[in-house]
């Protein structure tokens, strides 16, 4: 019985010492939390950083002031790194996505510009050849009247503070003067006297219904015209001036987080869950969100415009056949100058003989019907107007748009279908808070960027400003009615473009554009963009009365 016993004893304490030495001769389990140090230093040299710094092991991650302060492969000089490049990235990212807006303002303000700059003196060149083909000499004589005409016209478009009714006022009484003095060369027409004949110009109507409808149709189209480059002008210095935004400090930790703190817990391979990085740009591009409200009225008042560019307020139907139009218009007076001289006599008086005899009935040949130039197609503006037309309307919605376009799956975000399969802040999973609306006031509970809503973007409400002024300009320019504001400096009005220099500074201060460097990449904008005025109290009020009224 002893023996047994003692036999189960020696059998017990070798199982017992089998056991230990299993236990230690046996594989340690790794903790599956563990990170692998290793990788992360390849994926942080595959950044372009030295992976000398990167631990070995991860660590607490104590002295992290962005990452989570967990277990990690990451220390603050890794994480300070992160940082950098994420404002850089978001700069990038900020610029590749409003290029495309960026460039359709600016080449469609050039093209435009160049367009009615070249139809101004295509049509004066046009003018000048076949007046001085039809009416030789006493055109020649008189031709600085037709030149005056068109050098207003063309310092209205670069900016000047032209009345364009008053100014075709005093074209068309300038030529009553010269052709009145042309048909009665047998007298002494005086000064006095001409300004005599002023006063029965309504009555008489010497170049029948010709000025008052040329009169309607050119102011019109010149508004329409006009206006319609300065707003953009305007869309090209806003798109440009928001695009340049500057990101605030937890706007860069918050973007810092999503896309490289992944890195620390060797979880580089992960792109951040889809509703995780809408809330990230959602409340790092807050202020340009409240842009979107201001920018969509302003590009429906554009679209207005281009309704009227192509339809009874089209430039290029107006000014190609203005040839015709004044020479019907003085053929009308020469038909009628018995009539209209012996009227002028009974108001004003015969005047004295000037010892010259009376000069040859026919002053001014008719055209012959083989001159008769026809007013080409508006092709080339209708199809400068459609091209922007479709770009106006693709870009309408853009600011607010710009978290979605940020996080599409080929710029930064997963796809939408994997949302269990992506990089959620902390760790590798679903993206539990809700999707904040758009917009300042939204962001105040914004659980991944610290949004002070008490604050809105001072450039941004610049923009806005600038914005609603144009809306009201496009507007009225739409019912055919211009807004005046007194240029600065007339003498540099008729230099640079449509948008020139004068224009350029009275349109910046009056729409309250700030004066924030842009880099222009046009020749033509250099004019203007080197114009710097500050915004003025007297053209604040101007605007603001002006909005008041539009909206009675």
């Amino acid at each position: 019985m002893t023996r047994i016993v003692q036999q189960i004893s020696a059998e017990l304490a070798m199982s017992a010492v089998f056991a230990v030495l299993c236990a230690l001769l046996a594989p340690v389990t790794a903790d599956p939390r563990a990170v692998n140090c290793s990788q992360v230093k390849d994926a942080f040299r595959d950044l372009g950083y030295s992976p000398a710094r990167v631990p070995t092991e991860e660590t607490a991650g104590d002295d992290l002031q962005v990452c989570a302060p967990q277990r990690s492969c990451c220390n603050a000089e890794m994480e300070e790194n992160f940082v950098q490049r994420s404002s850089r990235d978001f700069e990038k990212l900020m610029d590749d996505t409003s290029e495309e807006l960026r460039d359709a303002f600016m080449t469609g303000h050039k093209r435009f510009d160049e367009f009615f700059l070249e139809l101004l003196e295509s049509t004066e060149r046009s003018l000048n050849e076949m007046f001085l083909r039809t009416y030789g000499k006493p055109y020649l004589q008189n031709a600085e009247v037709f030149q005056g005409l068109f050098a207003e016209l063309k310092r209205y478009y670069t900016g000047g503070n032209v009345n364009l009714e008053e100014m075709l006022n005093d074209f068309w009484m300038r030529l009553l003067e010269r052709m009145f003095q042309l048909l009665n060369s047998q007298y002494l027409i005086t000064e006095d006297y001409l300004e005599c004949i002023g006063k029965y110009v309504e009555e008489l109507k010497p170049f029948g219904d010709v000025p008052k409808k040329l009169k309607s149709q050119v102011t019109r189209a010149f508004i329409a015209a006009r206006t319609f480059v300065q707003g953009l002008m305007v869309g090209r210095e806003v798109a440009n001036r928001v695009s340049t935004v500057t990101m605030s400090s937890a706007c860069v930790s918050g973007f810092t987080k999503m896309l490289y703190c992944s890195y620390c817990q060797g979880l580089f391979t992960l792109k951040p869950c889809n509703n995780y990085c809408l809330n990230v740009m959602k409340g790092c591009l807050a202020n340009q969100a409240d842009l979107d409200p201001e920018w969509s009225k302003y590009i429906d008042a554009m679209l207005l415009v281009t309704e009227r560019l192509e339809g009874p307020f089209n430039i290029e139907s107006v000014m190609e056949p203005i040839d015709v139009k004044i020479s019907e218009a003085i053929m009308n007076m020469q038909e009628n100058s018995m009539q209209l001289s012996y009227q002028v006599f009974q108001g004003c008086g015969q005047p004295k003989p000037s010892g010259m005899s009376r000069s040859a009935r026919g002053v001014f040949s008719p055209y012959s019907p083989e001159e008769l130039p026809t007013a080409a197609a508006a092709t080339r503006l209708d199809r400068l107007v459609t091209d922007v037309k479709e770009k106006l309307k693709k870009f309408r919605k853009f600011w607010s748009s710009l978290p979605e376009a940020f996080c599409q799956e080929e710029h930064v975000a997963a796809a939408e279908s994997t949302e269990d399969d992506c990089w959620n802040g902390h760790e590798k999973g679903r993206y539990v808070p809700e999707v904040l609306k758009d917009g300042l006031t939204n962001q105040v509970n914004n659980p991944e960027v610290g949004v002070d809503i008490s604050r809105p973007d001072t450039l941004i409400r610049q923009q806005i400003m600038a914005l609603k002024v144009m809306s009201t300009k496009l507007k009225n320019a739409y019912d055919g009615n211009d807004i005046y504001f007194q240029d600065s400096n007339d003498d540099s009005s008729a230099s640079g473009s449509g948008s020139g220099c004068t224009e350029t500074c009275v349109t910046e201060s009056d729409s309250f554009i700030t004066d924030a460097p842009v880099q222009e990449a046009e020749k033509t904008d250099e004019t203007s963009s080197a114009c710097i005025i500050q915004p003025n109290l007297l053209l604040l009020v101007l605007s603001a009365l002006a909005l008041r009224e539009h909206w009675r």
